[in-house]
């Protein structure tokens, strides 16, 4: 694993199995993303991009390689290990916002921090932070029926960064929002890439979400098609 890598796939494949018929997803794939990197995964359905993702987010396991993040060998990690691992090195930015209907904003943001060992005033102060950077202060006790679909994601951006992740994975986390909101979450990942160095890894299928990355990898039926590099 090169010194400055966060990410390091070695032959990293991955298979499901229908009976006994086993579907191969990803083959062999090597990859290595340097620290603070700001990379998009494309592909058409099916060429394993979000499979890649929950992999390196430590969601899934893969069935053959080797697969390095964060400075831990995930395949050496058991699964209290595995979720330990997540809880401290990874935010998560869905699709579709995954927010708690019956809390308020700050309550959503707030919810990574109860199982850290954290008090209630320090707790406030992180939540207060990272609803700032999204520019929400000012909405923290709305629920998220009150919240335009930009408000929702951009809450859902505050709660994957309230523990202060070294790697954010979003997973086509403009795929419900209109084009300014759109373009305005893109601007804020950009923001927390450039600003604050968070490494980001981003599953999407819009060009023009890809094009606030850095650097473009384009999967093909499991294997790395080619890299490109954003030219802004």
């Amino acid at each position: 694993m090169a010194a400055d890598a966060i990410i390091s796939c070695h032959a990293v494949a991955k298979s499901y199995w229908r009976g006994t018929l086993e579907i191969p997803v990803l083959q062999g794939l090597d990859l290595e993303i340097p620290r603070g990197g700001y990379y998009a995964l494309m592909g058409p359905s099916g060429s394993g991009k979000t499979t890649l993702l929950n992999l390196i987010a430590g969601i899934d396991r893969p069935t053959g390689g080797t697969l390095e993040v964060c400075g831990y060998e995930l395949n050496d990690l058991d699964d209290d290990q595995l979720a330990g691992w997540r809880s401290q090195h990874v935010g998560f930015i869905f699709q579709n916002y995954n927010l708690v209907p019956v809390l308020n904003a700050f309550e959503n943001v707030e919810l990574p921090l109860l199982l850290t060992g954290l008090s209630r005033r320090e707790r406030r102060e992180k939540v207060l932070e990272a609803l700032a950077l999204v520019n929400l202060t000012d909405r923290m006790e709305n629920y998220p029926r009150q919240l335009s679909g930009g408000q929702e994601q951009r809450v859902a951006i505050a709660r994957a960064i309230v523990t202060d992740p070294d790697l954010l994975v979003a997973d086509e986390p403009t795929g419900a929002l209109d084009a300014k909101n759109a373009e305005e979450v893109m601007a804020l990942l950009e923001r927390l890439n450039a600003e604050l160095g968070k490494t980001i890894l981003m599953v999407t299928h819009d060009p023009k979400a890809a094009h606030h990355a850095r650097i473009q990898i384009h999967l093909e039926k499991g294997v790395l098609d080619r890299t490109v590099e954003v030219n802004r």
